[in-house]
């Protein structure tokens, strides 16, 4: 199941490696391929959208982008799938569901992450119009997740408890925000270039890397018992507005007190909330930022000098001293 337009779209309806078997879905290999993957274009009246899906006998991923063209959408039953349960990543876009089984909302905000557990999808969903929509979902097949939960930590066990009675949950009520671990986990997973078992195999890794870092990330969240300094929707917003400006203006950062006002949330409000949505201060985040950005130039090619003066530093030696701090590595290494 996927929780955007690819229910309405109904695609992937066959899930790869999984066939119906008695009224539940068994995985299967096809001739000995256990590993399947298509990349699509789908355009309809309510949205278009390019989706990456990969299945494999345990999971089922998708990368998708959508460009909605109308706001609300309706989600009907869908009987043909097998139960999973979905690590959720939203990249981009904005977007709200409603699912009339359970009466639960459920919200998608850029650069947030949670698991989620939801056997059927009865109600309607209202997405942003203006901007597109991108999402990294891993789907685990139920007894798969059960097994690797069963020796986890306390959050993903009772979790796991709830997905073997068959009860709707989510990892917590709160999404987190996606760790720069988990956007490279994703990276290299969308980017793999093995082939047949190895395939397989690595990506089976990862998907099981990001649970660990989603399980963690859950713990220690619990673990802080931290009060929250924003107290408001609006405040949390206006934090969300001050990173999407950072990240748009990387090259040219205003100061604190000038995004402060930007944003229109205090200087005492904007930092403290900063750190305790992102984990990281304000200008620690954007640093983290362009050196993601540098190593992924540096990944596809481009020299390391155009690298460094795209990426606002004011020589190669400073740059090149800023990403062996942060990777343990010379840039020299990973363009080469």
């Amino acid at each position: 199941m996927i929780i955007i337009a690819i229910m309405a779209i109904n695609v992937g309806k066959d899930y790869g490696a999984w066939k119906k078997v008695g009224g539940n879905f068994e995985p299967f290999s096809n001739q000995g391929q256990f590993i399947k993957e298509s990349r699509d274009r789908y355009n309809f009246s309510f949205s278009d959208a390019e989706l990456l899906q990969i299945t494999t006998p345990d999971l089922y991923i998708v990368y998708g982008d959508i460009s909605f063209k109308q706001r609300q959408i309706y989600f009907s039953p869908n009987n043909d799938k097998p139960d999973m349960i979905k690590l959720r990543f939203t990249l981009s876009g904005n977007g709200t569901i409603y699912n009339e089984v359970n009466k639960q909302r459920y919200i998608f905000n850029s650069n947030q992450q949670n698991i989620i557990y939801m056997p059927e999808l009865d109600g309607t969903g209202e997405y942003d119009t203006n901007s597109n929509y991108r999402f990294f979902e891993v789907h685990f097949a139920k007894e798969k997740f059960l097994q690797l939960a069963e020796n986890s930590n306390r959050p993903l066990q009772i979790l796991a408890d709830h997905l073997d009675a068959g009860r709707y949950s989510q990892m917590a009520e709160q999404n987190l925000p996606i760790s720069w671990a988990m956007q490279n986990c994703m990276h290299d997973i969308l980017n793999c270039t093995y082939t047949e078992g190895l395939k397989l195999l690595f990506i089976e890794s990862k998907c099981t890397e990001l649970l660990v870092l989603q399980a963690e990330a859950f713990e220690n969240a619990v673990a802080k018992n931290e009060k929250f300094p924003l107290q408001s929707a609006y405040d949390k917003d206006c934090i969300y507005y001050a990173r999407d400006y950072l990240i748009q203006n990387i090259l040219h950062p205003p100061s604190i007190p000038q995004l402060a006002k930007l944003c229109g949330i205090n200087e005492f409000k904007l930092k403290k909330g900063f750190k305790s949505l992102f984990n990281k201060s304000i200008f620690g985040y954007l640093t983290d930022h362009k050196l993601n950005h540098a190593k992924q130039l540096l990944l596809e090619g481009t020299p390391i000098k155009s690298v460094a003066f795209q990426s606002g530093y004011s020589s190669v030696q400073h740059f090149s001293n800023a990403f062996k701090k942060k990777f343990a590595v010379s840039p020299g290494k990973v363009s080469g």
